[in-house]
């Protein structure tokens, strides 16, 4: 195919970028750099979160516990201590891009 980025067609990519411009959050100036490696890591954690909740899904519940609502309340505080501890030793890497990004941003306005 000509005229595409990888398998999006250019229009489709320039079009997604400029809208993602026009709807980027204000970023103040001098926003504090720890602030902002913080916010990257809770989405990190966040989305860890998200990724573990899908992959134990599939897990069963195990009898010996009790099943029920309250096993399921306790798996889903479990796995946000998963993410967070996850996000906390390093993660997978999103907190740094996420951070490099909102400086980006924050220095261009």
């Amino acid at each position: 195919m000509t005229g595409t980025t990888g398998s999006t067609p250019a229009s489709f990519a320039a079009a997604t970028t400029a809208a993602s411009m026009q709807s980027a959050p204000k970023v103040a100036k001098n926003a504090d750099p720890a602030a902002v490696k913080k916010t990257a890591k809770d989405f990190e954690a966040f989305f860890i979160t998200q990724m573990l909740e899908n992959m134990f899904k599939e897990v069963p519940i195990d009898n010996c516990f009790g099943g029920g609502q309250a096993e399921n309340v306790w798996r889903s505080m479990m796995l946000q201590q998963y993410g967070r501890a996850i996000a906390d030793h390093g993660g997978i890497g999103i907190a740094d891009m996420v951070s490099r990004e909102m400086l980006k941003v924050q220095e261009a306005r």
